[in-house]
């Protein structure tokens, strides 16, 4: 055996369980950038020969649906001390926000909340609390966890098309990714500042 082979094969055992268990650990311990792993990975395989794109997808999308099955279920069966630990950091008035919206838009919000950035964990937390049902949640949280590694994936695949260097490639897509992250959560906070809040009704006298 070669020494390329050998060192593809080393770059894949560690690759694609660093991929899976990456983002499954960023998903329900929201610490790890996860888009950030699967765009260095997806452009890692775009320039080089040692991981497979469509296998970083699949352990992407994996990952993501298994985390947020997990979250799901803390935020439905799990006790109070371990719903106050999945909502530690959100604001009540935003996660109150959500639940309206989950209640007039159901599985379309937990496609839209896996994809944009601060959204999932409101989504999810929502849906525990309604105890949306498992078998509409599992298709939709399916769906969401592919276009979500979808999309991360191709601005891997769009750094690893312009850089021929993976290093480079690598470092390109992370920055990338971060940075289309920070602007998303800039303009979806800025948009919830400009929604007016409900001016309280004016009181009313009854006739004695």
């Amino acid at each position: 055996m070669s020494a390329l082979t050998a060192a593809a094969e080393t770059a894949s055992s560690v690759g694609y369980p660093l991929v899976f268990f990456g983002v499954l650990v960023g998903s329900v311990v929201p610490v790890v950038p996860t888009g950030a792993v699967v765009g260095s990975a997806a452009a890692f395989a775009t320039t080089s020969n040692d991981l497979g794109l469509p296998t970083v997808l699949a352990l992407a999308t994996a990952g993501a649906l298994i985390g947020d099955l997990i979250t799901f279920a803390v935020c439905r069966s799990g006790g109070p001390a371990a719903v106050r630990w999945v909502s530690r950091g959100q604001h009540a008035d935003r996660i109150e926000e959500v639940r309206g919206q989950f209640r007039r838009h159901g599985w379309q919000i937990i496609v839209v909340g896996r994809l944009l950035p601060a959204g999932r964990i409101p989504v999810l937390l929502a849906a525990g609390a309604l105890a949306y049902p498992w078998r509409r949640l599992l298709p939709a949280s399916s769906a969401a966890a592919l276009l979500w590694a979808l999309a991360y994936a191709l601005l891997g695949v769009v750094s690893g098309g312009i850089f021929d260097s993976p290093l480079v490639a690598v470092l390109t897509a992370t920055l990338l990714v971060l940075l289309v992250g920070a602007v998303l959560n800039l303009v979806g906070a800025r948009r919830r500042r400009a929604v007016p809040e409900p001016e309280p009704e004016p009181a009313r006298c009854e006739p004695a």
